[in-house]
Formats: C-alpha cells, sequence, structure tokens
C-alpha cells in the first residue's frame, strides 16, 4: 500500500505517463512518478490538485507488470535471483545446500531468538567496488532445474529461483545492483521520515534512498535474496532491504550476506514478522553496495 503522499502524485500522473510508454508496465510507469516528485521542490500537492477515482480500485493498483509472474503472482516468501553465471558447479552445490536447508527447517522448525539469528548472517567483508551496471529492461527467467533431481516443487514453498537461460537474459541480470533487483521485481513507494533525535545532522548530499528533504524511497514486494560474483566462493547471498533500518544513515536497498544454510529459516522468519535484522542499532550493512545504489538512484537515466 503506498503512502498517501504517492497515491496523490499517482492519481495525477500516473494516467498520463500510462499513456506516453504504454509497453513498460506498473512498476516502470510508478517509477516515471516516482522520478517527478523528486525533481520537484514541492512533494505535498494541493488538495484541490487530487482528483480521487470513481470507485475503489485505480490503474495503478490493478494494471499488470511484466515481471508479476516472476514475482507478485508467486506464491513462494521470497525470490532468490541469480545475477552470476560463472561457474555452474558452485551454483548447482548453492542449490543442493539450499534444499538441504529447507528440508532441515521444515523437519526441526526453529525457536532462535533473533540474537542467534543475526549470528548466522555472513557479515559484509571489506571488497572491491563493483561496476554499476544499471538496467531496468525486461528479461524472460526460469526456474533452476539443472541439478537433476525433478524436484523442483522441493524449494517452491519458501523462495522462488529466477534463472534465465538464455544468454541474452543472463546479460540483463548479470551484476545487477540491489536497487535495479527492487526496481525490476517490488513496486516503488516514498514515505515521510519520522523525527530525527535531536542534535542528528541529516546526510550531504540529500539522497533519496536516504533522506530527501525528509522523504525516502522505499519499495513492497516480496524479499530479494541475490546471487553473485562472490556467492561462488562464500556459499551467501545478498539480502535487500527495502527501506532503511531504525539507524539514521542506512539507506533503502542496503544489504548483508546471510549463508545459504540458514536463509530459509530467516526467510520464514522475515515474513511471519517474527525477527528484524537491525544488528543491535550498529551500521554493518555492506558499504560498497550502499555507495553504489545511492550513486545509481541519483543517476536515473532516461526515468
Amino acid at each position: 500500500m503506498s503512502s498517501r503522499t504517492f497515491v496523490e502524485w499517482l492519481l495525477i500522473h500516473y494516467a498520463s505517463i500510462k499513456s506516453r510508454s504504454p509497453n513498460e508496465g506498473r512498476r516502470r510507469w510508478k517509477l516515471r512518478v516516482a522520478q517527478k516528485f523528486w525533481a520537484s521542490g514541492d512533494k505535498t500537492l494541493a488538495s484541490t490538485t487530487v482528483v480521487g477515482p470513481d470507485d475503489n480500485t485505480v490503474d495503478f493498483q490493478i494494471d499488470s507488470d511484466l515481471f508479476d509472474e516472476t514475482s507478485t503472482n508467486r506464491e513462494e516468501l521470497g525470490i532468490l535471483l541469480r545475477t552470476d553465471f560463472s561457474d555452474e558447479a558452485a551454483w548447482l552445490a548453492f542449490c543442493s545446500r539450499l534444499e538441504e536447508g529447507e528440508k532441515e527447517f521444515i523437519a526441526n522448525p526453529s525457536e532462535e531468538d533473533d540474537t542467534k539469528m543475526v549470528d548466522q548472517i555472513g557479515q559484509p567483508e571489506p571488497n572491491k567496488a563493483s561496476p554499476s551496471g544499471s538496467t531496468a529492461a525486461t528479461t524472460a527467467t526460469a526456474e533452476d532445474d539443472s541439478d537433476g533431481s525433478g524436484d523442483e516443487n522441493s524449494l517452491s514453498a519458501i523462495f522462488h529461483i529466477i534463472n534465465p537461460s538464455l544468454p541474452q537474459e543472463r546479460a540483463l541480470l548479470t551484476n545487477i545492483s540491489n536497487l535495479t533487483a527492487l526496481r525490476l521485481f517490488n513496486d516503488v513507494d516514498v514515505r515521510q521520515l519520522p523525527t530525527l533525535p535531536p542534535d542528528t545532522k541529516r546526510i550531504r548530499p540529500p539522497n533519496r534512498l536516504v533522506d530527501s528533504d525528509g522523504w525516502q524511497e522505499v519499495y513492497v514486494g516480496k524479499n530479494l535474496w541475490i546471487y553473485d560474483a562472490k556467492s561462488n566462493r562464500d556459499q551467501c547471498v545478498r539480502v535487500v532491504s527495502q527501506t532503511s533500518s531504525d539507524m539514521y544513515g542506512t539507506a533503502t536497498a542496503d544489504s548483508w550476506r546471510a549463508r545459504v544454510s540458514h536463509i530459509c529459516e530467516l526467510q520464514v522468519n522475515l515474513s511471519s514478522g517474527a525477527m528484524k535484522i537491525d544488528f543491535g542499532g550498529l551500521d554493518r550493512w555492506d558499504y560498497v553496495e550502499r555507495q553504489r545504489n545511492m550513486q545509481e538512484a541519483e543517476t536515473p537515466g532516461d526515468l
């Protein structure tokens, strides 16, 4: 559900944007409205400029998107997205461990507390900045069936695996940022930040993923778990945040690395609301990925 302010912007601008680019889909149209929002000096619209819908449904709530079949319309709790295709053996080993992890979790559901859950997370390591390959183009996707087990449904209850098979499809997902992944498989929204603690200095320069004049770009949809080049070595995935944490200065699209053996349990607990990752109030998110996302957010291309 979008915030009231962003709904007002959607009511005014969505239909005209949709008519100019009829083949793009709901998520792209909403991103274009969001770009208008961020480019405007006055974020709050006068009530007289907002015309409500004639019924209880509006296009931006019911329109389809090219990626709905691999996201919104899926029954699984989360989406596991493969973005590196350089090591098939490592990927197959990861899938095998994922299947084992789910079977263990289903057989022995855990009652572990949040502290122990955080201990199971693979912590971010110092690394070199990844090249920023941004794309919001569409790609066909396919569930991974290369392990030959014939038991694809074993993972379906928790994760939908997106593992494109064609070279051109893989090229569109290779090394994409957290922000690009969110824009493909989640819906954009905008929220107003809560009142900051006394003596808190706002970030400079402003950035929409953290704080831009008291507003923040956020995303709504299924949790994203990204298999990247580092996953071939550490058998972990990036767990992508749809909004910032409670600590000011953290950002939408922040990520941390979680071990494959624990992500089934993590996803179930995140979906149920039984846990929330905040690292005890410390900023332990991957700084390199944050910088990559923030730079991409302020260079939106043709949006």
